[in-house]
């Protein structure tokens, strides 16, 4: 049993979606120019159909890019990862430390110690704060929250907060949806 990450067929289905939409085009559009069937492209972006060699050229020739690079952007079919714990320093300087490596869907960072309580953060989906142990001072949309071990503060997409620890050896884990993930529609503000 290791800690690696093995080796496993890959997803290229959010590649293909990201590349398209990025060049704001739409499935027919992309079908006229590979000569694939719209229900087949679906069936590839939803990764219920892996597509030939021959047709994820097709389809990197109509997103304009080459099938290394749709494939270089594609997701790992299935993964398991474990990020071991570090030993606790005894400095007590504020550290963070990613709790997920690679390019996914979700992000979390470990936060000890205070940090740049000044810094204000709005990020574009959403956003849960868990305090594992201390406590923090939470500023979101002009409202005050006081959390202590054990609480979250979920946050959606494009809310303006900054936060502070507000006693020592404090840890915060941060889970957020990936910036690259279009999970929310800007909303009217």
């Amino acid at each position: 049993m290791g800690d690696h990450k093995e080796q496993q067929p890959v997803r290229v289905g959010a590649a293909v979606r990201r590349r398209r939409r990025a060049l704001e085009l739409t499935l027919a559009v992309v079908a006229e120019r590979s000569g694939l069937s719209v229900p087949f492209l679906s069936q590839i972006e939803n990764d219920r159909a892996r597509p030939s060699t021959g047709s994820l050229e097709k389809v990197a020739d109509a997103l304009r890019t080459t099938a290394v690079e749709l494939l270089a952007a594609a997701d790992p079919a299935c993964s398991v990862d474990v990020v071991r714990g570090e030993v606790a320093e005894t400095d007590f300087a504020p550290r963070v430390r990613s709790l997920v490596r690679g390019h996914h869907q979700l992000h979390a960072s470990e936060f000890t110690g205070d940090h740049d309580a000044g810094r204000e953060f709005q990020h574009r989906n959403d956003e849960l704060l868990y305090v594992a142990d201390g406590a923090v001072e939470i500023e979101a949309e002009g409202r005050a929250y006081r959390l202590g071990r054990g609480d979250t503060l979920y946050l959606t997409g494009g809310v303006r907060h900054r936060w502070r620890a507000t006693v020592p050896d404090t840890r915060v884990i941060v889970v957020a949806v990936a910036e690259h993930i279009e999970a929310v529609h800007d909303r009217p503000r």
